[in-house]
């Protein structure tokens, strides 16, 4: 029965995508189908069973997976492997979820190699936030949010706690076993960083991976309006979708797909992170950031001025 015997398991926002899309060309490297698959964030044996079935219902009606919400089906994720020596898969929230996945990860995949990319807590930060924005999932901006911070709880500004994260993963597994990269390492050399991972991994070091080409680009809506009809449930979205029934699903999802990029552009061409907030968040970060140079043995200056 094969499992992981590997998790990219941090961040959101560092490459972990690209990263993803690496280790799967490697022909020694088994990834996961489906990325995030999030199932050892929590422990589904608990789960209210109706609600997560009305749940994947919705999921599969907006053309998306199934949540992977029993070990059954974590396991039918693996059932493709054959002579590969590295099984793994990414799902970077797990870090963050920490006090819940570690119990999961020990229950399930106790001797798994663990991997995370991390990426200067302000830059993560503000590239969550566009991401909000892109997907119109977000609320607050960024400024009202480091403005209420803490006294108004933020995951965005929360996930850029590394060190406190961390720590957990560190007492909780053998260090030899926790590899920590950076996403500066990613951008700068991405084949040496690949070619140290997979050694890290236990496959053949030497595959010349194609870097040419990083998954996910930020991008940003040129029209907020017409992104919002795109990507919400709305009486005009509804609408078309039926006047376009006769068309294949996969169809449909194409034309939604050119569509929301004909409406994207590039977040360089839009207002960038103001030095005032820029400023605020590596202050909240400072601390935090500080102690992580200690436990990675990395120097992190970088990340502590504007």
């Amino acid at each position: 029965m094969p499992l992981p015997n590997f998790l990219i398991f941090g961040v959101q926002k560092a490459g972990t995508s690209s990263i993803y899309d690496y280790l799967k060309q490697h022909p020694q490297v088994y990834m996961s189908p489906i990325k995030e698959t999030d199932f050892l964030q929590k422990n589904w044996d608990w789960a209210d069973q109706e609600k997560q079935r009305k749940i994947n219902a919705e999921r599969r009606a907006r053309g998306r997976h199934e949540c992977i919400d029993s070990f059954e089906k974590y396991q039918r994720l693996f059932d493709g492997v054959t002579t590969e020596i590295a099984i793994g898969e990414a799902s970077p929230n797990y870090l963050f979820h920490g006090e819940t996945t570690i119990p999961q990860i020990k229950r399930y995949v106790p001797d798994v190699k663990l991997i995370a990319i991390l990426r200067n807590p302000v830059e993560r930060a503000y590239s969550d936030y566009l991401m909000h924005v892109r997907e119109e999932t977000g609320g607050h901006t960024l400024s009202e949010q480091i403005v209420h911070f803490p006294d108004i709880p933020s995951f965005t500004i929360r996930k850029g706690f590394y060190y406190q994260q961390l720590s957990l993963f560190f007492q909780s597994f053998d260090s030899a076993k926790i590899k920590i990269y950076l996403y500066d390492d990613l951008c700068t050399d991405p084949m040496g960083t690949m070619q140290d991972l997979y050694q890290f991994i236990g496959v053949d070091s030497t595959f010349q991976v194609d870097v040419s080409e990083r998954k996910q680009v930020a991008q940003v809506p040129k029209n907020r309006w017409f992104n919002k009809l795109l990507r919400t449930r709305n009486p005009i979205r509804e609408t078309a979708a039926t006047v376009l029934k006769f068309l294949p699903e996969e169809s449909r999802q194409n034309l939604r797909s050119a569509l929301l990029s004909i409406n994207s552009q590039d977040k360089k061409k839009v207002a960038l992170l103001s030095d005032d907030d820029r400023q605020k968040l590596l202050e909240i970060y400072r601390e935090d950031t500080t102690q992580l140079q200690t436990l990675i043995q990395r120097n992190l200056s970088h990340w502590l001025t504007v």
